[in-house]
């Protein structure tokens, strides 16, 4: 229990921090009309982007190991909460002003995450039917064929399509690590063949295109509060009814409290899911900005 702890916040953590370092990176270069991809991988070439994404490898590592011995409840929350590293880090080396609210979500979050973390029991151990295990894969390509079809919805639709199938995507990421088998040293074999593996590479790619192509268009609160509620309401209760994820005795009522109050506190900092200080800002004339546009210190 203690280490899936450790690991799902050390997973936070770690996501938290690689947005800040990637929007770091990413300043270092101003791209020009019609660069398209190129200006795309010209901006990635620096230390910060770099380290960012090394960063996420190292967070995506600690949350399979988090997802093998917590209640996928605990652990989705707890990625949802990396807005809050994000939201405090940007604030220190971004120079971006947090108001109230920001900073209710932040204690919201942490409030949120410490009453999970002392009411969440062990993991489940009930193991669904094998159809389970090829939803899931078929749940991935109905999420692509969707996100085929809202690709050319008009904003701010779109983003909020894109953000809700993205969440939905590392919802079934989630489910896929929870079913995965045992693997005894070497043999790889189990692995290879099940369609969770599957589900898990395929829905990870998906949902990464779709949180890309969610923030593309400026519309970054919609999409990454529409990703924030993806990612945990639905899974969460899946994790319950379906692998047997459970409280300790007599606690579900404040588990679940806590829960909403640790999403609802991710979801007051969603406009930190692509962190970008406005530029020429300083001005107390720009006090007011957009909501998917994060204000800078002077």
């Amino acid at each position: 229990m203690l280490l899936g702890l450790t690991m799902a916040l050390t997973a936070a953590l770690c996501f938290g921090v690689a947005m800040v370092l990637q929007a770091l990176g990413a300043q270092r270069h101003q791209s020009t009309p019609g660069e398209g991809l190129l200006g795309t991988a010209k901006a990635m070439l620096n230390l910060p982007f770099a380290a960012g994404l090394l960063l996420d490898c190292f967070g995506f590592v600690a949350q399979l190991i988090a997802l093998r011995s917590l209640p996928l409840y605990v652990v989705q929350a707890a990625l949802a909460g990396a807005l809050a590293v994000t939201a405090v880090l940007g604030a220190a080396m971004l120079k971006i002003r947090l108001g109230r609210a920001e900073w209710a979500g932040v204690a919201g979050v942490c409030v949120g995450l410490a009453v999970l973390g002392a009411t969440a029991g062990a993991e489940g151990h009930r193991q669904p039917s094998e159809a389970f295990h090829w939803a899931l894969l078929a749940a991935v390509a109905a999420l692509a064929a969707v996100g085929g079809l809202a690709w050319k919805l008009r904003e701010p639709r779109r983003a909020a399509v894109m953000g809700t199938l993205c969440g939905l995507g590392f919802g079934v990421v989630g489910l896929a690590v929870r079913v995965l088998p045992s693997v005894h040293g070497l043999d790889l074999v189990p692995l290879l063949k099940e369609p969770a593996t599957y589900a898990l590479l395929a829905g990870g790619a998906v949902s990464f295109a779709y949180m890309t192509e969610g923030v593309r268009g400026g519309r970054v609160t919609t999409a990454t509060a529409a990703m924030v509620l993806g990612e945990t309401a639905l899974p969460a209760v899946l994790g319950v009814v379906l692998l047997g994820d459970g409280t300790r005795h007599g606690l579900m009522p404040l588990a679940v409290a806590g829960f909403a109050v640790a999403v609802a506190g991710a979801l007051a900092l969603a406009r930190f899911g692509e962190v970008a200080p406005v530029e020429g800002a300083a001005d107390p004339a720009h006090a007011e900005q957009p909501a998917d546009r994060a204000t800078p210190v002077s």
